[in-house]
């Protein structure tokens, strides 16, 4: 006798935990404390979740734990294009930051970010926003030949 089993169905969950995340985060960023390095997921995610619309949006909240899909979710998305560089010094004046310390809080993060997104979502991503993200999110910022 064979057993029919039922189609699975497909539910995102991230894979790894909020703690798990920011422990990936201090790590990367050298950050001495666990609160400096949430401090800063907070930061940078309220920042990415001004910019990336549409599915894109919907999908990279499902793939980050819970409490930093909440934050990300959170801000309404910005109308205006803002490349990578200008990501960055929007997001130093908003935190009181340098540009070179907020740089990279923002490799920081956005590195492990790529990670939970993986290449096909973060490609998607990258392709929705202006130049100069790729570098953030620790990929090679590729161009067109003229």
């Amino acid at each position: 006798m064979q057993t029919k089993t039922a189609p699975a169905t497909v539910t995102t969950i991230p894979a790894m935990s909020y703690g798990q995340m920011l422990e990936q985060v201090r790590y990367h960023g050298a950050y001495p404390t666990r609160e400096r390095a949430e401090q800063v997921v907070h930061a940078v995610l309220s920042a990415l979740g001004r910019r990336v619309t549409g599915e894109e949006r919907v999908e990279l909240a499902a793939r980050l734990p819970r409490e930093a899909a909440r934050v990300f979710a959170a801000e309404i998305p910005g109308t205006e294009a803002m490349t990578g560089w200008a990501f960055v010094r929007d997001l130093a004046t908003r935190t009181g930051g340098s540009l070179a310390t907020t740089r990279w809080d923002v490799g920081s993060v956005l590195g492990v970010v790529a990670r939970l997104a993986g290449p096909d979502l973060l490609d998607r991503v990258l392709a929705q926003l202006p130049s100069g993200y790729a570098i953030l999110f620790g990929r090679a910022e590729l161009t067109q030949a003229a």
